[in-house]
This record gives C-alpha cells, structure tokens and sequence, in this order.
C-alpha cells in the first residue's frame, strides 16, 4: 500500500494536511503553500486540531507509510550506486552487491506469492 491509497480513508482535511505538512501534492510546479494559505484553503483558523491529530496512532501510521516509501527509494539509489562501484572491481562493493542480490530476490518471490494470492482472491469474487 502506497500512501495515497492510505490517504483514502483519511477525513478530508487531514488528508489535505498530511498532503501539505510532507509535500506530497502531485504538482511539484507550484509552489508549496504556506501555514496562513493552507489554512484558508482548510477553513480553519490554528493547526491545533492538526497537531493533536499527529499525537494519534492513525497519523502515526501513515507516517510509518511514508517512511517506508521513501526507503524503498533511498534503497534503489543505494542499490544503484553500490552496482556501480561494484562494476568498477570494488571487492566490499561486489561482495555487498551479492548479498543484496539475494535477500533482493527472496523479497521478489514474497512480491510474486503476494500477487498470485491477490489474483487469486479476486477470481473467487462472486458478482
């Protein structure tokens, strides 16, 4: 689950704030809002409401969401850098790359059971 999907169930104004609090909006051309206008945007006057909400496992979560997402890009960038030291004949860079080939492909067989039990579930809908 990515946290847009996560985001779907989340009460409108705190979507929109978590969307602003982390830029996450899909425009990077505009520029980020600031407290007073995103505030106007909301209709509320304080982030009070706000601020407790982030005190909240819900928001908690969500966060824990968006980390996790972020990981998964750092770790491609890791990834990417790593394979290139080690083309370049690096011994640490080509034995870490192999260790991370494997627990990368135990991960993409996990993925592939994950999707075949979604499909799987899916063909078991009843209309």
């Amino acid at each position: 689950m990515n946290i847009y999907e996560a985001l779907k169930g989340v009460p409108n104004k705190k979507r929109l704030y978590f969307l602003w609090k982390f830029s996450l909006h899909w425009d990077q051309t505009k520029r980020p809002k600031s407290e007073k206008e995103f505030l106007k945007t909301v209709g509320n006057k304080t982030l009070n409401g706000f601020l407790s909400w982030e005190k909240t496992e819900e928001y908690r979560n969500l966060v824990a969401i968006l980390l996790n997402t972020r990981f998964d890009s750092d770790l491609e960038d890791i990834y990417n850098s790593l394979s290139d030291k080690a083309k370049e004949g690096d011994e640490k860079s080509i034995k870490l790359l192999l260790q991370i080939g494997k627990e990368i492909k135990g991960f993409a067989r996990e993925a592939v059971r994950q999707l075949k039990q979604e499909d799987d579930d899916e063909d078991d809908l009843v209309l």
